[in-house]
């Protein structure tokens, strides 16, 4: 039987909008909707971020895990300057202290980048291979601990907020170019394109899709504040 934790089996090399993907964001969306209209359960209030720290310790520990198990741990490619282990680790200690400045710095960035990689992830590998599973509960979870911030904490984001989780953006992005330019690595892809399709694809070639980029996060950022400014007008959550 093939092992879910060996990298030789399940790999697919045309992941995206596969079945397989489509299934995923599908279940996403369902149970996305049905966090949103549990979120004053009793349990959904008390436990559910707890679960999500546990969840998202997990696959922190997990991924550590299987790099070294399957020789792939290499500190110039493992180091926590992905835009989503950023914000995993960040979820993390917001979560466990409900601390409203973290909220505000990973709101954003946060919740752009994850929902931008279950659209487009960077994976070849499929269901039921540990990677995939790892790749979407990993994500997921930082999506649910934002939503959680927001539906059953009631924390608010303004565009002062927008403009603070930008700056911090792009203080990291500057520390993950450097990085990438004295280890050959490629963190927040800003050193090359994905090997998947993504949404970079269409923003020109390199170096110049990084100045494009900036215009894109901005465009994001600015809807995903939009429900702010509508709640202010009529109870959208």
């Amino acid at each position: 039987m093939d092992s879910i934790f060996d990298m030789t089996t399940h790999v697919d090399k045309n992941f995206f909008l596969s079945p397989v993907h489509i299934y995923t964001i599908s279940s996403f969306v369902l149970v996305t909707t049905l966090f949103y209209h549990l979120r004053n359960h009793y349990f959904v209030r008390k436990y559910s971020h707890l679960l999500f720290i546990v969840l998202l310790v997990i696959s922190e520990i997990s991924i550590v895990a299987w790099s070294i198990a399957v020789g792939q741990w290499d500190i110039r490619y493992n180091l926590p300057l992905q835009l989503c282990t950023i914000s995993l680790y960040l979820c993390i200690f917001m979560l466990a202290t409900k601390n409203f400045l973290l909220f505000e710095f990973v709101y954003f960035f946060g919740l752009g980048g994850a929902i931008q990689a279950i659209l487009t992830p960077d994976l070849f590998y499929t269901f039921p291979h540990f990677r995939f599973i790892h790749f979407f509960v990993a994500h997921i979870a930082i999506i649910f601990s934002i939503l959680y911030m927001v539906w059953v904490m009631q924390f608010r984001v303004t565009f002062r907020s927008l403009i603070k989780s930008f700056a911090l953006l792009n203080v990291l992005a500057i520390l993950a170019f450097i990085v990438n330019i004295y280890t050959g690595t490629n963190y927040m892809f800003l050193a090359r394109k994905p090997t998947n399709p993504s949404i970079l694809d269409y923003l020109g070639p390199y170096p110049w899709y990084i100045i494009s980029l900036e215009f894109l996060v901005f465009f994001i950022f600015l809807f995903l504040y939009l429900p702010f400014i509508l709640n202010q007008k009529r109870k959208v959550f």
